[in-house]
């Protein structure tokens, strides 16, 4: 696997355990577990964003719920099929851990570098309070022909240069992965509390030149 595939997409966690393992899927006979972690925003509000992590880089069957880890790896992407639909569901592929002994302060518990291209029109539009925003929806090249979809969000500055890209520019993003929490009305009657996944863009640079 070539570093450069690698470093197209860069995530570092820190935050505290939510919950116990669940088991996801197995490959080659490697079991992969998923867990939330909470992760703290300058705002003092919180993200929970969920990792898979190899039943080989920690005990899955232990419950850390309330420590500290640190993890290291890539935001990725797959589509489950529900609802006669296609839904992308996403995660911190985790390719290192490790505990640390308190709650991290500062900008770095929740950092992202994505190296993509982009694969459908952005939206642009204002809130009722003027503030633009801009949903771009980003390709990176995993290795195998393969791509992971990673929905960011621009404010701003950003949201207005970001306005103005076409499908298949290359960009390079940074930011944090940020959870939001919306209902899904699945009937006249019924209703689902989910949560979304997205990074928050803090600098956007378009690699195709001027």
């Amino acid at each position: 696997m070539s570093d450069k595939i690698i470093e197209n997409n860069q995530v570092t966690i820190m935050g505290e355990v939510a919950g116990q393992f669940t088991f996801s899927h197995e490959v080659f006979g490697e079991g992969f577990y998923m867990v939330d972690v909470l992760v703290r925003r300058l705002s003092s509000s919180e993200d929970r964003i969920p990792l898979m992590i190899s039943e080989r880089l920690i005990d899955v069957s232990q419950d850390y719920t309330g420590e500290f880890i640190m993890a290291d790896g890539q935001f990725r992407s797959y589509n489950r099929h529900e609802e006669q639909k296609n839904r992308l569901i996403l995660s911190v592929f985790v390719r290192e851990v490790e505990f640390i002994d308190e709650e991290p302060d500062g900008a770095k518990t929740n950092t992202i570098l994505l190296d993509g291209y982009i694969c459908k029109p952005p939206i642009y539009r204002k809130t009722p309070l003027g503030r633009e925003i801009a949903d771009l929806l980003l390709a990176v090249n995993r290795p195998y022909g393969k791509s992971d979809y990673i929905p960011c969000i621009c404010w701003g500055r950003n949201a207005r240069y970001a306005s103005a890209f076409e499908v298949g520019e290359h960009v390079q993003v940074l930011g944090r992965i940020q959870s939001r929490e919306y209902v899904k009305k699945l009937s006249e009657t019924e209703t689902e509390k989910r949560t979304a996944y997205e990074v928050s863009v803090s600098k956007l640079e378009c690699m195709d030149g001027e």
